[in-house]
């Protein structure tokens, strides 16, 4: 099969042996596959990764247990052990010997198949398209916020950044009933967000209010200090960016002003491909480019540019 490779630093689509399944584990046909900004992190050198990249997918099963081939599949991204202390407590995505799709000791989605622990996938209904479909991982993480942060209808929550992820959560909140300000560099984004009657701002514009639920979301280094100076005191920063860098940070007004910061990366599939069915999160305004899997590096390329929606790679 062909797959888009990370090895020192330098992404190529090589040749590479099909994955075999094992009991546990099903092999999925790629269908659509989507760049995501921790993608263009490890680039970077985050984490330190080598192997196939890609986490957010859609495809088919070709060969797996008999009732599940042929389904139209999704897949959770964290491969845990089931069995020490941590994934006993349910908390499998931070078992401490996990692997993670296309970031973490195991290969990713942008290649032609992707072999996935069978306990990981999610059906996805056949009247989801395969472009809606491959949305499920980022807005689980989305969703993810509404797990961690109580969020009553009517709370004021800023979303800084107005990246792929930051619509997606911006649009959830909507959702949960809450008011919301999106604040990010790009016009064309922002106005994604304003024709669902969400509130927008241009960071040039804007000057931090006092908010009581903040969501930092800006892929950026920087983004963390302007989060935290538009947190209410007791209020709630969540993070989740992923960058390579590691920026000098002041934790005195998180003390001074008793913020509660929550980290936050994964989420629950169940209601992300619920809202996809049913249509509460519109994700194809979102969508800037699919290109041939033959052509992906020149997809990351595309992904990276300024301003850049999402890119989604697609096997021939």
């Amino acid at each position: 099969m062909r797959a888009l490779r990370l090895e020192r630093d330098t992404a190529r689509v090589v040749d590479a042996p099909r994955p075999e399944p094992s009991a546990d584990t099903a092999l999925v046909r790629v269908e659509l596959a989507g760049i995501c900004n921790t993608d263009l992190e490890l680039l970077k050198g985050y984490l330190g990764f080598s192997g196939t990249l890609g986490h957010e997918f859609v495809g088919r099963i070709e060969e797996g247990p008999t009732e599940w081939q042929g389904q139209r599949v999704v897949g959770e991204i964290n491969f845990a052990c089931e069995t020490c202390p941590t994934c006993l407590e349910g908390l499998q995505r931070h078992c401490p010997s996990r692997s993670v799709m296309g970031i973490l000791r195991a290969d990713g989605c942008f290649a032609d198949y992707v072999r996935v622990p069978i306990k990981n996938l999610h059906t996805v209904p056949e009247r989801v398209p395969p472009e809606v479909a491959v949305f499920t991982e980022p807005l689980a993480a989305a969703f993810e916020v509404l797990q961690q942060v109580h969020v009553e209808p009517g709370r004021d929550c800023l979303v800084l950044g107005d990246g792929k992820l930051g619509l997606l959560i911006a649009q959830v909140l909507q959702l949960g009933g809450a008011r919301v300000l999106c604040v990010g560099h790009h016009p064309h984004k922002l106005a994604i967000l304003a024709k669902r009657d969400i509130q927008t701002a241009l960071a040039a514009d804007w000057r931090p209010v006092p908010t009581s639920i903040v969501i930092e979301a800006t892929g950026t280094a920087t983004g963390f200090e302007r989060a935290v100076a538009a947190t209410r005191p007791r209020g709630t920063l969540v993070l989740k960016s992923t960058v390579g860098h590691r920026p000098k940070i002041d934790l005195a007004p998180l003390v001074v002003n008793e913020i509660k910061v929550v980290g936050s990366r994964c989420g629950p599939f169940p209601p992300a491909l619920r809202a996809l069915e049913l249509g509460g999160i519109d994700v194809r305004p979102l969508i800037a480019d699919r290109v041939p899997l033959r052509d992906a590096v020149d997809g990351l390329r595309r992904a990276a540019e300024k301003g850049a929606l999402k890119v989604l790679v697609e096997p021939d």
